[in-house]
């Protein structure tokens, strides 16, 4: 840590409190997680109590690497680098079961969202139109990303996505028939699941006792 400047240092060894770190550019702000998850679990921490998320899989990998050079195998075992979405997949394959859903939880691409809002539309979705798929598609992505549920998409529609809100409900049913969930519902499901169940987010929080992001201002409200 003796190549960080004061500012750095002290992030890292900020540990007792939530931290936000603004800095432009190039300035080390992954650098800072890196040396703070080494930081940590040399104070005595087990890693499998730290998770750092990014956004691309790109970026968690470099960030698993810069890890790697700075604690051994040993004590990086069982450390989260990984991103929003695969930590989300993580935990709705691990609490399936209270969402509802059976074990060997789906995960459905674009092609495959795309494919059952075409049928839906082809067996009667209300008031829906084939030639506006990939406007619904994008509506209800929309909508999970700002947390609105498919019940609350019906309440806050306008008259022109009100087609769309019909749809999202008809989907949502139907993924949950397929055992399925969507690359939005990776963020949407385990927000609403702590939610509704605090015994479940209790747990969690025990697991995961340090949450580290990167690229924080690229987070929208559901992340």
């Amino acid at each position: 840590m003796s190549k960080l400047n004061p500012q750095q240092q002290a992030a890292v060894k900020a540990i007792d409190h939530p931290l936000l770190v603004l800095a432009g550019a190039g300035s080390g702000k992954t650098r800072v997680i890196t040396e703070k998850i080494a930081y940590l679990v040399k104070q005595g921490l087990p890693a499998r109590h730290i998770a750092a998320v990014t956004f691309t899989n790109k970026a968690a990998r470099e960030m698993k690497s810069r890890v790697s050079k700075l604690l051994d195998d040993k004590q990086q075992r069982g450390l989260r680098v990984s991103t929003f979405h695969s930590l989300g997949l993580d935990i709705l394959r691990a609490e399936s079961k209270t969402l509802g859903y059976k074990s060997g939880l789906t995960l459905f691409d674009e092609q495959d969202k795309h494919t059952l809002l075409r049928n839906l539309i082809s067996h009667g979705a209300k008031d829906c139109d084939i030639d506006n798929i990939d406007s619904y598609a994008r509506q209800i992505g929309q909508w999970k990303n700002a947390f609105v549920t498919p019940e609350q998409s019906l309440t806050i529609a306008s008259a022109n996505e009100y087609p769309a809100a019909h749809l999202y409900n008809d989907y949502t049913r139907s993924l949950k028939a397929y055992n399925a969930v969507d690359f939005d519902d990776l963020i949407l499901l385990p927000v609403l699941l702590f939610q509704q169940h605090p015994a479940i987010l209790e747990k969690w929080q025990n697991k995961i006792r340090y949450l580290l992001v990167d690229e924080y201002q690229d987070t929208n409200i559901t992340q």
